[in-house]
């Protein structure tokens, strides 16, 4: 199944409490910049947990909200969804668009690539 994309403010809400690990909605409201209503903020907060990617837990009548995944999950997945839609599944075209943008890519970088290359052909091989 297919990720449900984010608007923006989900992912800046998601953002927040990816920071502070677990957060309420005035925590979120605090740390965000441009912040809309707080009501705003909490009705987010319910779309998020219907999409499956935050829960909640009831701590002394105020919601805590908690990520369902892991930082690393929710990126690996939202990046295998950009993968999918905008280069046809073909990560070497979505390296291509990395490598080819504004951004200068560091010596540091480009080794760390190149041994991530290496890792694949490896597992591919056995």
């Amino acid at each position: 199944m297919a990720p449900v994309p984010l608007s923006r403010r989900e992912r800046q809400i998601l953002d927040v409490i990816y920071h502070l690990g677990k957060a309420t909605a005035s925590e979120v409201l605090e740390r965000m910049t441009d912040a809309p209503t707080y009501t705003t903020i909490r009705g987010l907060l319910r779309v998020l947990e219907t999409k499956g990617h935050v829960r909640h837990e009831d701590d002394g009548g105020r919601y805590v909200y908690f990520p369902t995944l892991t930082k690393q999950r929710a990126a690996k997945s939202a990046i295998k969804h950009v993968v999918q839609t905008f280069f046809d599944g073909s990560p070497s075209q979505a390296m291509a668009a990395l490598l080819g943008s504004d951004r200068a890519i560091d010596e540091e970088e480009l080794a760390r690539l190149t041994e991530l290359v290496n890792n694949a052909r490896r597992k591919e091989k056995a």
